[in-house]
């Protein structure tokens, strides 16, 4: 598998690498370790988890896709596996995380409190990428630069990055990082897929000028472009069909990824996809890595089926027509995702 460097960092990882967000939760641990398994053996060398996974967060099995993590970890070489992590935003806006009795914040206690859990759980001292999971636009970016900074000097990280951040964060946080010396973010992990595009029109000019990669999640739209939703009786066991069931924050996002515009914009990629004699998986996650400034696609999976479709895209290299009729279908449905 190709490899990409992660921003200015001396980090290169494997161009796909394997969310872990489920793990513990809709994936049990024996299925997990399956899919590790084969993502290793498939040369994904990147790892992706957070303390808070996996989804949705539930206190009753909060940290557990991290242990698991741990527990697989101890049957491969440390050396051989790229770790990235992630530490809680705040806890006093749109979402109330269910560790540190929701207290959370991007401060140096939270962040030295949280990266000593994270290390106990996945059996290691330091983690290759440590990342902030959302951002806190009043809190200014000093003290959590100077904390990841302490971090990065003691060894227990290597490189640092952001994610579900904005322009304006991601170039705020690296002019704060050359004012005051600080280490500053290499990768930025955002929401990215042909079903939203939004990246595409200022972060994507950021990444290119200050050299920082975007690491993509959900490439797939959380499922929503194998053109499951499509079907006339969608999956009992999907994700966003369990989703609509859950609470307000759920079925919010629910509405979000699966609505009237992006079920006609998947009815027409799915298409695209079949005329290419390609999965539509295959296709939307080759669409991900094509593109400079990613760094590393992050899939995800339930089962090794799912991850085997995934890895198809490994090599595959969309064909300038095929990415032609892809933009046809974003010009004529424009942020279906909103």
């Amino acid at each position: 598998m190709k490899k990409r460097r992660l921003g200015k960092s001396g980090i290169v990882v494997s161009e796909i690498s394997m969310g872990t967000m489920t793990f513990g939760s809709s994936c049990d641990e024996k299925t997990a370790f399956r899919i590790l398994d084969r993502a290793y053996e498939a040369g994904i060398d990147f790892y992706d988890t957070a303390e808070i996974y996996p989804v949705p967060p539930d206190a009753r099995y909060v940290h557990e896709t991290e242990r698991i993590f741990g527990k697989w970890l101890k049957t491969r070489s440390r050396d051989s596996v790229i770790i990235a992590t992630k530490f809680c935003g705040p806890g006093h806006g749109w979402f109330v995380p269910p560790v540190r009795n929701g207290k959370t914040a991007i401060d140096r206690h939270n962040i030295m409190t949280a990266i000593e859990g994270s290390l106990q759980r996945l059996g290691t001292d330091y983690v290759d990428l440590y990342q902030t999971h959302w951002p806190d636009h009043d809190f200014g970016y000093e003290e959590t630069l100077s904390a990841l900074t302490e971090l990065v000097d003691e060894g227990k990280v290597r490189v640092i990055g952001s994610s579900n951040e904005t322009s304006w964060g991601l170039t705020k946080s690296l002019w704060t990082a050359d004012i005051k010396n600080l280490v500053r973010y290499e990768t930025v992990q955002n929401n990215f897929s042909i079903l939203n595009r939004r990246f595409e029109h200022e972060l994507a000019q950021v990444c290119r000028q200050e050299k920082v990669s975007l690491l993509p999640y959900s490439p797939i739209a959380g499922g929503v472009l194998s053109g499951k939703y499509n079907a006339e009786k969608i999956p009992e066991n999907a994700r966003f069909t369990k989703y609509m069931q859950a609470g307000d924050r759920q079925r919010k996002m629910t509405h979000r990824f699966v609505n009237d515009k992006t079920l006609a914009a998947t009815a027409k990629l799915v298409e695209i996809a079949r005329e290419a004699e390609i999965s539509p998986v295959t296709m939307a996650v080759a669409w991900s890595k094509q593109h400079d400034y990613v760094a590393s696609t992050i899939i995800g999976a339930n089962t090794v089926e799912q991850l085997e479709e995934s890895l198809l895209a490994d090599e595959m290299e969309l064909s300038t027509e095929i990415l032609k009729k892809i933009d046809e279908v974003s010009a004529e449905i424009m942020y279906p995702m909103g």
